[in-house]
């Protein structure tokens, strides 16, 4: 743990080597950010997520708010489309893509999980370079059915991670009924835990059951390199978060990795 000391690191930019950000595609009724999920100690990016966003650049609540309630979930479902187009704009070559969905929009639109795999290979992607976020909270609602559609997908490849884990009421008894592929810890438990007692002992136990379930861990919403520092020793190596890089509309930022000060 003394290598993880705060004091010790620096962090320098890099500019990535993904195609300049693009403008929008025509009739788009959306536009989607890139941000990394990093491995810094092996200065590795091990996924982009993508996030929503309005032709305005607000907010995916703004975005979602301006939407017929009716139509959300068809939405939802056909923006993904955009996302996967994206990436191959940008040319991410064999990195994953991870798009955020609701669970419902895997139920109620039919045919939802072909019309997935048909956009993710038609935009020469491999269904195993993508994986499907899910919050917590929106997981518990039709469990069931939604647990059909999630076998389907992961039948085709397709990765599933549950994000903002932590901050709804499931927890870690939601693990008992399926093991999604990786689990994002909710910035609410990361943020200061280096000052934390509390969070430090959910985090550890987050961490032990993960490692026994063979379930890859990511923090998210780091912003400190205390932060990556406590995270790094307890044991969890994929972050998310400002410190490391923003999300860029259109395209891929620069990240900031972190070096032993000479």
């Amino acid at each position: 743990a003394a290598l993880f000391d705060a004091n010790k690191w620096t962090l320098s930019r890099e500019n990535l080597p993904f195609g300049e950000g693009v403008g929008l595609i025509a009739n788009q009724s959306c536009q989607f950010a890139l941000q990394p999920i990093v491995e810094p100690t092996q200065g590795k990016i091990s996924s982009l997520e993508a996030l929503i966003r309005g032709n305005d650049g607000g907010s995916p609540e703004h975005f979602f708010n301006t939407l017929d309630p009716e139509k959300i979930y068809d939405v939802d479902l056909k923006t993904k489309a955009y996302a996967f187009a994206l990436a191959k704009t940008l040319g991410i070559g064999d990195h994953k893509i991870a798009v955020n969905l609701l669970p419902m929009s895997l139920v109620k639109v039919p045919g939802a999980v072909e019309f997935l795999v048909q956009q993710i290979k038609l935009n020469g992607l491999q269904p195993e370079q993508v994986v499907v976020e899910v919050t917590e909270n929106e997981m518990i609602s039709g469990f069931n059915k939604f647990n059909s559609a999630i076998k389907q997908l992961r039948a085709e490849g397709v990765g599933l991670a549950i994000d903002d884990f932590g901050s709804g009421y499931a927890g870690l008894s939601l693990l008992t009924k399926f093991q999604p592929d990786k689990i994002k810890i909710d910035r609410e438990i990361i943020s200061n835990i280096h000052l934390s007692g509390p969070k430090q002992a959910i985090v550890k136990s987050i961490v032990s059951c993960c490692t026994d379930l063979e379930i890859t861990l990511v923090a998210e919403g780091i912003e400190k390199i205390e932060e990556w520092c406590w995270l790094e020793s307890a044991g969890i190596r994929r972050f998310q978060g400002f410190l490391f890089a923003r999300p860029q509309l259109n395209g891929v930022g620069d990240i900031s990795w972190p070096h032993l000060a000479r």
